[in-house]
């Protein structure tokens, strides 16, 4: 094989190797984060509930103020305690990992008997990377939702 051959072969495969090192970071640190736990707590103005999330991307969560909860994707009701219901959607997350194995193995539904105004909590869409949470309230207060990072967690706050 000739010097110029070597040469050119030698520069493919580190431009190939390169090429692989690169992407693979890339991969872990787009990953959508996994729901692994839910916690909640009462502080004296509002109720906290708190979604644990793996590593990866840290989402952008929103909510709504609903009159009842669709379960996604089969989009039937879902009963939960609560005279007034609030749809957090938390997309780029999800609560099984690539396998499809569960990440979060915690109920999918419970009760919040320490807490003033949320009555209920409940994972209620967890598809194409889209993780739906609905809690249900005594009354319609005040809602912030926010995300945290290091490590990544989404904060539901609910004034009293």
């Amino acid at each position: 094989m000739s010097r110029p051959v070597r040469r050119a072969l030698l520069a493919v495969t580190l431009l190939l190797a390169a090429s692989v090192a690169a992407a693979a970071p890339a991969q872990a640190v787009n990953s959508v984060p996994t729901l692994t736990a839910i916690r909640t707590g009462n502080n004296p103005t509002f109720d906290r509930v708190v979604l644990d999330l793996g590593p990866g991307s840290a989402p952008t969560p929103g909510y709504q103020l609903v009159d009842e909860l669709i379960a996604d994707p089969s989009s039937e009701i879902v009963w939960l305690t609560g005279e007034y219901f609030i749809n957090v959607s938390v997309p780029y997350a999800a609560a099984h990992d690539d396998n499809g194995n569960p990440t979060y193995t915690g109920p999918v539904k419970f009760r919040t008997r320490n807490l003033s105004n949320v009555m209920a909590v409940a994972v209620i869409g967890d598809w194409e990377a889209h993780l739906l949470i609905g809690l249900g309230v005594r009354s319609r207060t005040t809602v912030n939702v926010f995300t945290l990072t290091a490590p990544n967690r989404v904060v539901i706050d609910v004034a009293h």
